[in-house]
């Protein structure tokens, strides 16, 4: 079972929120967080985003998918609005940055990003949305705005003790590089984007 191993108010350039970090043992050097913005309301439905990490797009910038942009949007939108980030610790859809970039390298060849997976013998993806449900549980958040375009996200919180108020978009239009990462979003996993972005 994970529980809280450490919080503290951090000022960032989206605004001030409260960091908390969640693991098994307080010796994890890669806990799962829950960014909580400073005017969030826990009487209503709580604005929730569920982020799975992404160095290459948070950290370095990426142009090949939209991570760190959506992850900018969330941080302005539960700023502005108030709400949550559950930040999961799940490299590149759960495969950890060295598959990741062996993937990168198959997508240099023609693979898309599901294909290179599968070429790799690894899953298309392998995320668990029901820690963010833990998490949520822990923070004995009942009722939620769901800040995602990934079906499967609605459909960990429809199978939870959680109430999903509503979905909102979090759309980020495409550049020339992401438009076939889009584009297998779309098609293969079902995502919820616009033809016009995409």
């Amino acid at each position: 079972m994970i529980k809280i191993q450490a919080e503290a108010n951090v000022p960032t350039e989206h605004g001030s929120f409260r960091m908390i970090a969640f693991s098994e043992n307080e010796n994890d050097w890669m806990p799962h967080m829950a960014i909580v913005a400073e005017n969030t309301d826990f009487s209503k439905p709580v604005n929730v985003r569920f982020h799975s990490e992404c160095i290459t797009g948070e950290v370095f910038h990426s142009k090949k998918c939209e991570c760190g942009q959506q992850l900018d949007a969330a941080m302005k939108y539960t700023h502005d609005h108030g709400g949550i980030i559950v930040y999961l610790r799940q490299e590149g859809r759960n495969i950890g940055i060295i598959n990741k970039l062996k993937a990168y390298s198959l997508q240099e060849k023609g693979f898309d990003t599901v294909q290179a997976n599968l070429e790799l013998g690894l899953p298309a993806d392998d995320r668990n949305f029901g820690v963010a449900i833990e998490i949520l549980n822990l923070l004995e958040v009942k009722d939620i705005n769901l800040l995602t375009n990934n079906p499967e996200k609605v459909k960990y919180v429809l199978n939870s003790n959680i109430n999903l108020n509503s979905r909102v978009p979090l759309q980020i239009p495409a550049n020339e590089t992401s438009k076939g990462y889009l584009k297998t979003k779309k098609d293969f996993f079902g995502h919820l984007l616009d033809d016009n972005d995409n």
